[in-house]
C-alpha cells in the first residue's frame, strides 16, 4: 500500500515542499529510505522504529521503502523523522491517508516517541502556507515562531501518539495563537544604554549619525576608553524592526539554530561580536553545508568586531563584498545558498601594540615602525567602506565620577527614527531602506552639492587623497547628518561635519 504525508525541507533560508511517500511490499522485512537522505535523513530508521515501539505501535514486517521527493534534493537533517512515522502508519493502515489531506508534519522523534525542536521551522511555515498547506504538525519548541505566519494553523506537538490522536480525531490540538506584532513590540528591552557612558559626547554623535544612517564604524582609541560599551548600545538606538523585517531576521537565526527554543519573533535587532580569531567561513557562512555565518546573523543588526587589527587578512577581506552588496553567496559542492548581510559593521581598536599612542594619560612604548605596521594590517579597500571613523580619547577622571546625568538611549533613538522616517518618505518604492543603501545613481540625484560646498570637497579629496567609493561615503553620511538636523538639502556645515569622520584616511591609517 502507498501512502504520502507533505513535509518540508530547508536550503538556505528558505523552505520547500517535500513528499514522504511510504510503500509497502511481500518480501523480506527491510527499511529503505531513498530521494538523497543525508546521514541524520537515514538514521531515522532506529528512530522511527523505536519511537512506533515506545507508543505501542507496531512497526509492519514488510519490505518499506520511503521516498523524499523531489529526489534530485539533497535531504539534511532529523525534521523528517515524524512525517516518516506518520506515513508508514498510514501506508500500514494504521492511519488514514484522508486524516493527512491538507496537513504537513515536521520534527525528529527521540526514541521514547517525544517531538524534539528542528532549524527552520518559520521558513518551512512560510513555504507551507504559500504551497496551500492548512494544518502543519510540529514540535512544540518552535511553535510560537511558526505561528508568526497568519493563514496556517500551526499545530504544536509534544509526542508522536499526541499527533496521532488528533489525526484519528480522539483529541484535537489546539492551534498556537498569533500574538499581534504591535503587541510583541511593547515587551522590547534593551540591556545596554548610553546613559550609562560617562562623557565621549563627540562618539556618541557620530554613533548617533551612524545609526541614523545605517553606515559603518570605526572606533581608535587606547584600552578603557568605552568603544566596546558604546558599540553594545548601537542597537538600544535603532529604530524597531518592521514586521518583514522581524521575520526575515528569525528566519536567519532559525535557520542556523541559533534561535533559543520556545523562542517567538526576534524583537530587538540583533549584536553579533565573533572573536578575533573566527575563520572566514564562520564570518560570511559556510562549511560543507552552506550555513549562514556571522555577518548574515547580525543582517539587521550590528556586526561588531573588537580588535580590528587582530582578525587574520583573509578574514577581513571576505567581508568587502558583503558590505558592498548586502548579501553573502555561499556555493560549495553539496550546496548553495544566498544569505541577507545588510548589517552595521561596528569596529574598534587601539592605535597601536601597546595601546596609548597619542594617549595624554601614558606614552606610548611603540615604535613608528611598529605602529605603521600593525595600522597596515587593515587594508584600503575595507577602510574605504568604512563611512565613519573616530579617534576617541580616554575619559578624564573627573567625567566617570561626577553624577551628572547622560543622556539616555531613548532620546537618542527618537532623533534617529525621525532621520529614519524622513529616508523612508524619501526613497518609498526604490528598495533603499537607508541613506547608507544608496546607489551611485541615487548618491548623484539626492546629494547634491551647493558652488561653496563642492570646492571644499575637492580640496579634501587633494589633501587625503579619498578614493571615489570614500567620497559616496562622504556624500551619503552628509545626507544623514541633513536629515538629522530636519534639513532638505547638504549644507556646507554637514559636509565639513562628514569629512571630519573621515580624517583618518589621511593620518593614523596612512601613517
Amino acid at each position: 500500500m502507498l501512502a504520502q504525508v507533505q513535509s518540508l525541507g530547508l536550503m538556505g533560508i528558505e523552505g520547500y515542499l517535500v513528499t514522504v511517500e511510504a510503500y509497502g511490499a511481500d518480501g523480506l522485512p527491510m527499511f529503505e529510505v531513498v530521494g538523497l537522505p543525508d546521514a541524520a535523513v537515514k538514521e531515522s530508521r532506529e528512530r522511527v522504529r523505536a519511537a512506533l515501539g515506545s507508543c505501542g505501535l507496531s512497526m509492519p514486517v514488510a519490505r518499506l521503502t520511503v521516498n523524499l521527493a523531489p529526489a534530485d534534493t539533497k535531504k539534511e537533517g532529523p525534521s523528517y523523522d515524524l512525517p516518516i512515522a506518520l506515513a508508514i502508519l498510514a501506508c500500514s493502515g494504521q492511519l488514514s491517508q484522508e486524516a493527512l489531506e491538507g496537513v504537513a508534519a515536521v520534527g525528529e522523534l527521540s526514541l521514547s516517541g517525544d517531538v524534539m525542536g528542528v532549524r527552520g521551522a518559520l521558513s518551512m511555515a512560510i513555504a507551507a502556507r504559500a504551497k496551500g498547506v492548512r494544518e502543519l504538525l510540529l514540535p512544540a519548541t518552535n511553535a510560537r515562531e511558526a505561528a508568526c505566519v497568519e493563514g496556517l494553523r500551526v499545530l504544536p506537538v509534544y509526542t508522536l501518539a499526541q499527533a496521532l490522536d488528533h489525526l484519528r480525531g480522539r483529541a484535537r490540538i489546539e492551534p498556537a495563537q498569533t500574538v499581534p506584532y504591535s503587541q510583541m513590540l511593547s515587551t522590547r528591552g534593551t540591556a545596554h544604554d548610553f546613559a550609562d557612558v560617562r562623557g565621549q559626547r563627540s562618539a556618541k554623535r557620530a554613533l548617533e549619525i551612524a545609526a541614523a544612517g545605517g553606515h559603518n564604524v570605526l572606533m581608535i582609541g587606547p584600552p578603557g576608553s568605552g568603544k566596546t560599551m558604546m558599540a553594545r548600545c548601537l542597537p538600544g538606538v535603532l529604530p524597531d524592526m518592521t514586521l518583514e523585517e522581524a521575520l526575515e531576521v528569525t528566519r536567519i537565526h532559525s535557520a542556523a539554530g541559533a534561535l533559543a527554543a520556545d523562542s517567538g519573533l526576534l524583537l530587538e535587532r540583533p549584536f553579533r561580536a565573533p572573536h578575533h580569531t573566527v575563520s572566514a567561513a564562520a564570518l560570511v557562512g559556510g562549511g560543507p553545508k552552506a550555513r549562514p555565518g556571522e555577518i548574515s546573523l547580525a543582517h539587521g543588526g550590528v556586526l561588531f568586531l573588537d580588535e580590528l587589527p587582530e582578525y587574520e587578512r583573509p578574514v577581513l577581506e571576505a567581508l568587502r563584498q558583503p558590505l558592498e552588496d548586502g548579501f553573502v553567496s555561499v556555493v560549495r559542492v553539496a550546496a548553495q545558498a544566498k544569505y541577507p548581510a545588510r548589517a552595521m559593521l561596528v569596529a574598534a581598536m587601539n592605535p597601536c601594540p601597546c595601546g596609548y599612542y597619542g594617549s595624554k594619560e601614558r606614552p606610548c612604548r611603540c615604535s613608528p615602525r611598529d605602529i605603521a605596521r600593525y595600522a597596515g594590517r587593515i587594508s584600503g579597500p575595507l577602510l574605504d567602506r568604512i563611512d565613519i571613523q573616530l579617534e576617541i580619547s580616554a575619559v578624564p577622571v573627573g567625567q566617570i565620577t561626577e553624577g551628572a546625568p547622560e543622556e539616555p538611549s531613548a532620546a537618542i533613538r527618537e532623533r534617529v527614527e525621525a532621520a529614519r522616517e524622513r529616508q523612508r518618505s524619501r526613497y518609498t518604492g526604490s528598495g533603499v531602506a537607508c541613506n547608507a543603501e544608496l546607489t551611485a545613481r541615487q548618491v548623484n540625484e539626492l546629494c547634491k552639492l551647493g558652488d561653496a560646498s563642492r570646492a571644499v570637497l575637492e580640496r579634501a579629496c587633494e589633501r587625503y587623497h579619498l578614493s571615489m567609493r570614500a567620497v559616496s561615503r562622504v556624500l551619503k553620511v552628509s545626507r544623514t547628518i541633513a536629515d538629522l538636523a530636519g534639513a532638505e538639502e547638504i549644507d556646507r556645515a554637514h559636509l565639513l561635519e562628514a569629512l571630519g569622520y573621515r580624517n583618518l584616511d589621511g593620518q593614523l591609517l596612512r601613517g
